[in-house]
């Protein structure tokens, strides 16, 4: 049981990890003055709608 545990709580920090890295990039661009990129953005969130209905299935 402790190693099931341990393998979830590496993937939910991956995943948390992954997500900010994106955040990061993101607020990056626009702190330079760069344009937003539509298609990426769409498709952060398309992943982060997908990682939450992920979490409220479960």
């Amino acid at each position: 049981m402790h190693t099931a545990d341990t393998l979830v709580a590496d993937v939910m920090q991956k995943l948390a990890a992954t997500f900010a890295d994106h955040k990061q990039e993101r607020e990056g661009q626009w702190s330079r003055g760069e344009q937003a990129n539509t298609g990426a953005l769409r498709l952060a969130l398309r992943h982060y709608r997908s990682f939450f209905n992920r979490l409220l299935v479960t």
